[in-house]
């Protein structure tokens, strides 16, 4: 029995209510590659995404893309980037395209957690160093706009299958793993740092 949880695009609002920081999911459909460039034109250019996303995924990640010919694209490596350079942008952009996944590496803020519960939407992490292996779960490249900005900034539109896995970091619930777990390891910290004092305090 496969007891994966596979979102599939359009992704609706009711989709995600039963996903919570911490789970695991995948995703099948269409994810797009969209990063600095494009959340600033949209956001501080008022320009229009080339791309509807609404009900669609996108990826914080500047893939290695092989053309073969007639504009056709295979996809090479895809790897996530830090998701924490676009989360100025972030809020305003799930608010204004209505999309409903963002995949990246790292963490993101309060303003992504604010947009995430306000207009239902997830951000979820792919594990870093395995941009090879995502690659593989790239059925097709269907299209590609925006490629003045080159190949990394490009809106990638690829047909994705079982992507994952996408461990959720913030959910439509209000709630942020990145940020609950500092909490926690900085109480661990100071209890450590406290326990090692006593040990070396000769030192001092």
């Amino acid at each position: 029995m496969n007891d994966k949880k596979i979102l599939q695009t359009p992704i609706q609002n009711e989709d995600l209510a039963d996903i919570h920081v911490g789970d695991v999911i995948y995703l099948t459909g269409y994810l797009v590659t969209c990063r600095d460039v494009a959340h600033r034109r949209l956001i501080e250019e008022k320009r229009e995404l080339p791309v509807d996303i609404n009900g669609l995924a996108i990826f914080h990640a500047g893939p290695i893309i092989r053309s073969l010919g007639d504009e056709k694209y295979e996809m090479v490596s895809i790897g996530p980037t830090t998701s924490m350079r676009m989360e100025k942008f972030e809020e305003e952009f799930i608010g204004q395209t209505g999309v409903k996944l963002i995949v990246g590496k790292g963490g993101m803020g309060e303003g992504t957690q604010a947009g995430c519960e306000k207009h239902k939407a997830l951000h979820v992490v792919y594990p870093a160093g395995c941009a090879v292996q995502a690659a593989t779960q790239v059925e097709e490249i269907v299209d590609a706009q925006w490629k003045d900005l080159g190949m990394p900034e490009t809106l990638w539109v690829c047909k994705v299958k079982e992507f994952g896995p996408l461990i959720v970091s913030i959910d439509t619930h209000g709630r942020n793993l990145f940020e609950e777990k500092k909490v926690v390891y900085n109480e661990r910290k100071d209890k450590v740092y406290e326990d090692i004092c006593q040990h070396v305090k000769f030192i001092k």
